[in-house]
Formats: structure tokens, sequence, C-alpha cells
């Protein structure tokens, strides 16, 4: 049994190894790039639209507040006149009004909770984008490093065709006294 577990794991990792050489890891590594620039690019338009959406929720607030402190000049007009029956009219909207503006209070704060925490989120995010480019720009800079080292010519005086020549009859010389 020993012996088929080792010969699995051995065909296994072959496997393994001939499926990481067709997979070039610069083509992957940019694919991922692609799919974090999506999905950053996602996340920075949910910020935005939140933004938006606290924005407005502070507009129907304020707009609230003011209605309110109007509605409590008109209550204190009413009972100064002892007009009990638009004073409870204007006590039902008041209370409604300060329902909505509760539920409203309640948004705001998950509306900034969300903020933060895309933002968070976003932050992090950016590093690691940051991260993986700078990763694929130094795989560019090694493939191409090593590119030219094995292509270009060493440095100095380039060979010429009497060099070879001279360095050929040398070789023969050599080969035919032994």
């Amino acid at each position: 049994m020993a012996l088929i577990n080792r010969i699995a794991r051995l065909f296994r990792a072959d496997m393994h190894a001939v499926l990481d050489r067709m997979e070039e890891p610069d083509l992957l590594l940019k694919q991922a790039i692609r799919e974090m620039e999506a999905a950053f690019a996602g996340d920075e338009q949910r910020h935005r639209l939140l933004q938006h959406e606290r924005m407005r929720l502070t507009a129907q607030l304020d707009d609230g507040q003011h209605k309110l402190s109007e509605m409590e000049e008109q209550l204190d007009i009413c009972f100064q006149s002892n007009n009990e029956a638009l004073a409870k009219q204007l006590i039902r909207k008041k209370l409604t009004l300060a329902r909505h503006i509760q539920q409203q209070e309640s948004r705001a704060k998950s509306v900034q909770q969300q903020l933060t925490d895309l933002s968070q989120r976003l932050a992090e995010n950016r590093t690691q984008l940051e991260s993986m480019r700078q990763k694929v720009e130094l795989l560019e800079n090694t493939a191409d490093d090593h590119c030219e080292h094995t292509l270009a010519e060493p440095p100095g005086n380039p060979v010429e065709e009497a060099d070879v020549e001279v360095a050929f009859l040398r070789e023969k010389q050599k080969r035919s006294l032994s």
C-alpha cells in the first residue's frame, strides 16, 4: 500500500509541475490585478453612492428639524388661542415627523458605518493592489533582465571574424596533437 501511495503522490506532483509550467505566472498575476481593479472600481462606486446617500439623509434631517421647530411655534399659538382640536392635529403631525426623523437618523448611522467600513476596505485593497502592481513590475523587469543577459553579447569588444579563425586553428591544432 505504501508503494502505491508513493507512486500516486509522485504522479500528482508531476502533474502539478506540468500544470505549473503550462500556467504562466505573469499572465495569472496580470489577470488577478485586472480582477482586483474591477472590484476596487466597484467599491469606489459604492463609496460614492453611500456619500451621496449620507448627504441626502443629512439634508432631510435638517429639513425635518426645521419643520419640527415650526410645529413647536404653531403649537404655542394653538395653546395661546385655546384651540385644542388644531393642537391635537399638529401634535399628530409632530409625532409622525419625529418618528420619521428617528428612522432617518437610524438610516444615517447605518450609512455612516457602511462608509467607514468601506473606506477601510478601500484603503486595504489599494495597498494590496499597489503591492501586486509592484510584483508584476518586478517580475517583468526580472524577465527583461534575464532575456537581455541571455541574448545580449557580453560587454566589451565584439568578437571579430579573424579572432574566431585564429581560435579555430588553435583548437584544431590541439586536437590533432592528441
